[in-house]
């Protein structure tokens, strides 16, 4: 693969966790509105203990959907900030590591994806797997899930 290619293809990846996370965005906005819209239509009963419940879940419920949308729009910010442009020799953040088991793209946190028919896990640089691979090389060796993985390539 080509120097071009390999930028290209991260690139790729960059743009699939931008799209992922927008689309987790809308929906997370409409999930806030909709628990808002909720709680502002639980009508007042005869039980008026009920109709208090009724509001404070709903509000309960806005608030968690908002602490996600935040962190989604954190986690997007934080991907777009991430340089896909150079080729790294060691793992970093913007690194595509590659491994016979499994291949990684530390730049954010969306877990297991499937990019150009690739099976790639999205990390965080602050998740604890790619601090592990934190300035390991190609052919340096690390545990993950149970196996001693060795690493390909890296760039």
């Amino acid at each position: 693969m080509t120097h071009q290619e390999m930028i290209a293809f991260k690139t790729r990846l960059k743009k699939a966790g931008e799209l992922l996370l927008t689309e987790r965005i809308a929906i997370t906005k409409s999930a806030v509105d909709n628990a808002q819209e909720a709680a502002n239509s639980e009508d007042k009963s005869s039980a008026g203990d009920k109709y208090e419940t009724g509001r404070a879940m709903g509000h309960l419920e806005k608030d968690m959907y908002a602490r996600q949308l935040a962190e989604n729009i954190r986690e997007l910010d934080k991907l777009q900030k991430v340089n896909t442009d150079i080729i790294y020799a060691t793992a970093q953040t913007g690194a595509f590591i590659r491994c016979q088991q499994c291949s990684f793209f530390i730049a954010t946190g969306l877990g297991k994806q499937v990019i150009d028919d690739q099976t790639i896990f999205f990390l965080s640089p602050d998740a604890p797997l790619a601090r592990l691979l934190l300035h390991k090389k190609a052919e340096d060796r690390f545990p993950f899930n149970k196996m001693d993985v060795v690493i390909l390539e890296i760039y």
